[in-house]
């Protein structure tokens, strides 16, 4: 039987359709169990179409895990193409990998 993960994340955007140059939101939430888990470091990587960018903020989780990321898109992506983005909590000294968010702007 397979074992279930201590820690376990989720991402999501704010918008999964936004303008080519608008902003987006990116959230992500990291829990022990079912209770969301404070101070642990998190950091995001958006693979566009022609390159990966790593985002400078690092935002703690909150108490209730949750963190977030502003993103301006600046027209880095083609519109109708999906662009991915990878969340990673640091916590214990481990790294915890959240599930992968999306848009695709339009």
């Amino acid at each position: 039987m397979p074992e279930v993960p201590k820690y376990r994340c989720g991402a999501w955007t704010s918008t999964s359709a936004p303008g080519a140059y608008g902003s987006i939101t990116i959230y992500a939430k990291l829990t022990k169990d079912v209770t969301g888990v404070s101070g642990a470091m998190a950091q995001a990587v958006i693979h566009f179409k022609d390159s990966d960018v790593t985002l400078d903020a690092r935002p703690v989780s909150d108490a209730g895990g949750y963190v977030n990321f502003a993103l301006p898109l600046q027209g880095r992506q083609p519109r109708l193409s999906a662009a991915t983005i990878d969340i990673n909590f640091s916590v214990q000294g481990q790294t915890v990998h959240c599930s992968q968010a999306f848009f695709t702007p339009q």
